[in-house]
């Protein structure tokens, strides 16, 4: 399991392998902040278009921006 901190920045890459804690298809690919945490999840914010929207995504769909 990946460990973030609280301003990581992350790209949704989703495990289809693993459907707990999977964000919809249509965020795929996205790039944003680690905003803290819900229980074994990680709530990330990102914007869609205009919009500001926060996630809940499990570790397994998150890989950390090199």
């Amino acid at each position: 399991m990946q460990q973030f901190e609280e301003g990581d920045s992350v790209n949704i890459v989703i495990d289809s392998a693993i459907h707990k804690g999977m964000p919809h298809i249509r965020f795929q690919g996205y790039t944003g902040k680690i905003e803290g945490r819900q229980g074994g999840s990680y709530l990330v914010s990102i914007n869609d278009g205009k919009k500001h929207k926060i996630l809940v995504i499990r570790s397994e769909h998150l890989r950390r921006v090199r």
